[in-house]
């Protein structure tokens, strides 16, 4: 029988992770960000929604060329014939991870 021994936590690096959520205009890396949410596992800022009239990229490729890991994008659904023009939630939604070691000062 194998044995599984947890990895031994140390406090000589420890790494956090910070989320970007981007809403863009379409499901297109490169189209304009609509709607955004910061959330900072390191605990040096405390963004909250909508605390800024400037979203932190333009677009999702930005976020990509500034460091920012893709781990998630919106399913393609397409409208159910009729409702085309619905409006209802955001639907391209991105999600964006940093690790950040916590001994780094920098972000």
């Amino acid at each position: 029988m194998t044995t599984i021994t947890p990895a031994p936590t140390s406090t000589a690096s420890a790494v956090r992770q910070r989320v970007l959520v981007l809403y863009l205009a379409t499901s297109a890396l490169d189209s304009p960000v609509v709607g955004w949410s910061i959330y900072d596992g390191t605990g040096r800022t405390s963004p909250t929604t909508g605390d800024s009239d400037e979203p932190p990229y333009e677009t999702g490729l930005a976020a990509l060329c500034d460091g920012w890991r893709l781990f998630q994008a919106a399913q393609l659904i397409p409208p159910y014939p009729g409702h085309e023009y619905d409006v209802s939630f955001l639907k391209h939604e991105f999600f964006f991870e940093k690790l950040v070691d916590l001994d780094d000062t920098g972000q």
